[in-house]
């Protein structure tokens, strides 16, 4: 299976907004800059995790974007859905029923054996991303981290961050 390159985008965006105070904000551009990406892609899947109800857009010359959850109820699953859609990422077109001297639609009773288990595997691929919160991946970090990514994220908001109460 393979993800576009917006889930990581989006993934570390919403981490990212983790780290924002209470009336906090970032723009669009700001996160693009600090993850190496272009505006205009992040963008698109940033409006994508907005429509989804996972954050939360502030409008304005001085908006920007933050978590409209919390961390421990934003799950993997929950971006990955926004970014990429609800739809499986296997589509069985049934072409078993075509090509030279089909057989009649009748002779197959049961699905397709292929489709089935490509079901199967997605729904194992869904239930583990269902499982991984965004509260554990920042838990992680904290775990792991000498303190270097931390402190180059904190530094990078204090620059950036817009307070969304105020006129900036």
């Amino acid at each position: 299976m393979k993800l576009s390159a917006g889930i990581e985008q989006a993934i570390h965006s919403v981490t990212m907004l983790c780290g924002l105070s209470g009336s906090g904000v970032l723009s669009a551009a700001a996160l693009a800059e600090f993850h190496g990406v272009s505006t205009s892609y992040l963008l698109k899947h940033l409006q994508a995790l907005s429509g989804q109800g996972i954050l939360e857009t502030v409008p304005g010359p001085k908006g920007g974007y933050r978590l409209a959850r919390t961390p421990k109820t934003i799950s993997l699953l929950d971006i990955v859905l926004a970014v990429e859609g609800p739809e499986p990422a296997f589509r069985c077109k049934e072409i078993r029923q075509r090509g030279p001297n089909p057989l009649p639609k009748s002779t197959f009773i049961k699905p397709c054996g292929i489709n089935a288990a490509m079901l199967r595997a997605e729904q194992a691929y869904r239930a583990e991303l269902r499982k991984i919160t965004i509260a554990d991946l920042i838990a992680d970090l904290t775990a792991t981290d000498d303190g270097s990514i931390m402190e180059r994220g904190c530094r990078f908001l204090e620059l950036h961050e817009r307070n969304s109460t105020t006129n900036n």
